[in-house]
């Protein structure tokens, strides 16, 4: 069972590439961010072409130009990305006509969009995590 589609995983990985170029106020040519994010550099087109209308980006014409986030990480919550994205995320399009069923469903959504609402610097806390986890030996 999937819960994201590519659209989804590729837009938040361009997102979160972006979200650590951030500090320093320079917009990321899109080959940069497809080739660090593994992302197909057309697709990565469509999907910041989408970002960018609902207002998660911008873009910078011209040999120094690209894309940066149109406003602080901190701002940008993965949930909004992902709704953008991927439409409302349900965990089923089908109605069961069983309530106890459906009660469940809607708890499971509202649980979702719970883990899904974190800020795009939340992700160093991953950062951190993935650091610690990390163990070099000779």
């Amino acid at each position: 069972m999937t819960l994201l589609s590519s659209k989804g995983t590729y837009g938040l990985l361009a997102m979160y590439e972006l979200s650590k170029e951030y500090q320093f106020k320079k917009p990321v040519k899109i080959r940069d961010i497809a080739e660090r994010a593994a992302i197909p550099q057309n697709y990565l087109e469509q999907l910041l072409n989408t970002l960018k209308k609902d207002g998660f980006v911008k873009s910078i014409r011209g040999a120094y130009g690209g894309y940066m986030l149109a406003s602080d990480p901190s701002d940008i919550r993965v949930i909004d990305l992902l709704k953008s994205l991927e439409g409302e995320i349900q965990i089923t399009e089908t109605a069961t006509q069983n309530s106890v069923l459906e009660l469940f469903f809607k708890d499971a959504g509202e649980k979702l969009e719970e883990i899904f609402d974190i800020s795009l610097d939340d992700f160093r806390l991953y950062e951190q995590k993935l650091s610690k986890q990390i163990c070099y030996t000779i």
